[in-house]
């Protein structure tokens, strides 16, 4: 090969190679986008669970939501209020007062307990056989196909004689129970303390109605409304708790509602004490539920 053509080649490589620097070197500097470093510091703050409780699809972008879009520090429900102090301490805020969110199954109702059952032989989810009518007497309760147990990335609830029962010991709070229940019949409760008072039914039906589906079904007595301010009744018969206003130290007239219902569907949920775990029989584990079905997020036509 000549001479003069291997020198234009290698010349001419020199000189592309030469330009492309240039231009890489100025679009690193002009396209840069500066990051804070607050942003790391949060983020290894942060558990790492990237369970989603938090609304977002992982700690890394709850960690940029809370720098750069001025997102609550107390958000992480698996930190609790630990990380939560420290990722205000990050931001140079104050943290809200606020209590670590756990499940609650708003169902107490075991196999035995379910009147008019029917086989099902469709696909083993809660999600399908929601879509079913009458695959068991009562609309509003635990299905027991373990769509929430599957979703739990903790080992945190399992299904028991056809019931989803919460490990409060393994539960970290993060929600993925209650975003698969179709029946929405799983809520997450702020706990006050290790241990909170709940209503074990989600029935909204009048009392005939609930005992000819159930054994163990709330019958909208209303007794426990008349020895407690705490509780309230909304359009149905079923109470709820007001537990913006729950004061574990101060529950008036709560006592006398649980020894007063009749159904025995006023319990306490969460880790046992070591007296719960001296007593004889179970420790209940249960809520009160913003029930739903499938059909209510169906799109009708025609």
């Amino acid at each position: 090969m000549d001479p003069i053509s291997i020198v234009l080649a290698g010349g001419s490589m020199l000189v592309l190679g030469v330009g492309a620097g240039y231009v890489l070197g100025w679009a690193r500097d002009a396209l840069r986008v500066e990051s804070d470093p607050r942003v790391d510091e949060v983020l290894a703050a942060l558990p790492g669970a990237n369970c989603g409780g938090c609304g977002y699809v992982g700690c890394a972008s709850y960690a940029e939501a809370v720098v750069l879009k001025g997102e609550q520090p107390d958000k992480c429900p698996v930190g609790g209020p630990s990380v939560a102090a420290n990722v205000a301490r990050i931001m140079g805020v104050s943290v809200r007062p606020s209590w670590p969110k756990r499940p609650v199954v708003h169902c107490r109702a075991k196999l035995e307990d379910r009147l008019q059952r029917t086989p099902y032989y469709g696909e083993p989810t809660c999600a399908a056989a929601n879509l079913v009518s009458g695959v068991q007497g009562c609309t509003y309760g635990c299905l027991g196909f373990g769509d929430c147990v599957r979703a739990c990335a903790f080992d945190a609830i399992h299904i028991i004689d056809g019931l989803a029962v919460v490990d409060y010991e393994q539960c970290t709070g993060c929600g993925a129970c209650a975003r698969v229940c179709p029946r929405n019949i799983i809520t997450m409760v702020p706990f006050k303390r290790d241990r909170m008072l709940v209503v074990a039914c989600s029935n909204k039906d009048v009392g005939k109605e609930v005992k000819d589906v159930c054994t163990v079904g709330c019958v909208g007595c209303r007794a426990c409304g008349k020895r407690s301010p705490l509780f309230r009744f909304g359009d149905g018969n079923l109470p709820e708790i007001d537990y913006d206003a729950y004061n574990p130290d101060h529950l008036e007239g709560v006592d006398q509602a649980v020894e007063k219902c009749p159904m025995h569907g006023l319990i306490y949920v969460g880790k046992p004490t070591p007296r719960d775990m001296a007593a004889p029989g179970e420790v209940p584990s249960v809520v009160m539920a913003d029930f739903k079905t499938t059909v209510d997020n169906t799109e009708w036509q025609g």
